[in-house]
């Protein structure tokens, strides 16, 4: 059976949760790409001190990680 991402949309990534999550994960690689720590297709992650998902922001810290060889999916 075929993916139907329309589907996967409607019931997770649309959600107004998820998309503020995304918000922000957008709005911390920026920053780290605007004081030139990272950059468009170095390979690396940045990620939260703090995960998002145990109430982490933008605000309490990033860091830059190497690009993991199993990643995780997005939440």
């Amino acid at each position: 059976m075929a993916r139907n991402y329309r589907r996967e949309y409607d019931t997770y990534q649309g959600l107004p949760e998820q998309i503020k999550k995304r918000d922000m994960r957008s709005a911390a690689r920026r920053k780290l790409m605007k004081e030139g720590k990272v950059h468009k297709g170095d390979g690396k992650d940045v990620a939260h001190v703090k995960a998002l998902d145990k109430g982490g922001s933008n605000g309490d810290g990033l860091r830059v990680e190497s690009k993991s060889p199993f990643p995780l999916p997005i939440s």
